[in-house]
């Protein structure tokens, strides 16, 4: 029997994988696409499908959660729109980079290598800073109202915001900083959307973090609000040339459905540096899950290809799994010590 020109098993693998990423989405404000085209290229899904595809997913995614964000009053609205405009010529150009690299024949390995090093990167980063214990600024989702605390903004974006470079945007929690700035950080992010097939969240969102020193909450909020548009944009441009397949898009989207309003929901429940060391080694699954990928498209090695898919697959049910084991560990805790004592 099929469902949407798919297999039931498949139609049911999509939704729960579209679960796990919905929780990792509206939690992070990041975790979607980064990990869904990696698994359609697996997958064997052309590579132009599989990028158009994880970035409808990733616009349809970003809408749900960030509703519940806005809820939260962690969106700021000038910022967001502020990264747009940057974001747009990016993702145009990302776009034709891979249209070119296809017409070439080179698109799905460079895609898979940067992806490798990229998220490689960034992993060990995360990591590192969480193993290292300093919270550096950290991760305190009921600080979205508070004006920044200095000693919470990280070293870096404390010399960028010293760079008086006119004109100088007020944003919320107390930043000031170079309109510039924003917008090389929203090009680079639009350029890496584009050019990957994802939101850019997994880069843009501690970019506004380390970078400009936006406080974590108001940094995720407002990347899943700037995703509404990039994302919506980019799938669009892909839908354009035939690269979303809605046999795919819809399943992702009816699991993340649900999971994304839960992981927006944690974010006023968990702190997040309980569990950001996970996230870090998430993102080193998926580098290692695409590096074994190409190694054996390399060597002709099938097997490969199932032991990536199920690292990446692995790596989105740990990270989702710690964020609904917090959430729930923090509710027994708060339950208890609201509830009277019984003598």
């Amino acid at each position: 029997m099929e469902l949407l020109g798919l297999s039931l098993a498949m139609v049911g693998l999509f939704v729960g994988f579209g679960l796990l990423i919905g929780v990792l989405f509206g939690f992070f404000g990041m975790g979607g696409s980064f990990l869904v085209t990696p698994a359609l290229l697996v997958m064997g899904y052309p590579t132009r499908v599989a990028v158009g595809s994880g970035l409808a997913f990733v616009f349809g995614t970003s809408v749900i959660a960030t509703l519940k964000h806005r809820d939260l009053g962690q969106v700021d609205y000038k910022l967001g729109l502020l990264m747009i405009v940057g974001t747009t010529a990016g993702i145009e150009v990302g776009k034709e980079i891979v249209v070119h690299l296809e017409s070439l024949g080179l698109a799905g390995s460079i895609i898979s290598v940067t992806y490798v090093f990229l998220l490689g990167g960034i992993g060990a980063f995360v990591t590192y800073e969480a193993v290292k214990g300093d919270s550096d600024g950290g991760i305190d989702h009921d600080a979205a109202e508070e004006p920044a605390d200095a000693d919470d903004i990280p070293d870096i974006a404390k010399t960028i915001q010293s760079y008086r470079v006119p004109p100088m945007i007020d944003l919320r929690g107390g930043i000031t900083v170079s309109l510039w700035m924003i917008l090389g950080v929203a090009f680079a992010t639009g350029l890496l959307s584009g050019f990957l097939g994802v939101g850019g969240g997994f880069i843009r969102m501690p970019a506004l973090f380390y970078l400009i020193g936006v406080p974590v909450p108001i940094a995720v909020g407002t990347d899943l609000f700037e995703i509404v548009f990039s994302g919506g944009l980019g799938s669009f441009l892909y839908a354009l040339d035939g690269g979303v397949d809605l046999s795919i898009v819809v399943p992702l989207l009816a699991g993340s459905a649900f999971g994304a309003r839960v992981g927006s929901a944690a974010t006023s429940i968990v702190d997040e540096e309980e569990i950001k060391v996970y996230f870090g080694l998430m993102l080193l699954g998926g580098a290692l899950a695409v590096a074994i990928r190409e190694i054996g498209k390399i060597y002709e090695l099938p097997i490969l290809n199932r032991v990536s898919l199920v690292l990446i697959l692995g790596s989105a049910l740990l990270v989702s799994g710690a964020v609904v084991y917090s959430s729930i560990t923090a509710l027994r805790e708060e339950s208890r010590t609201s509830s009277p004592t019984v003598e």
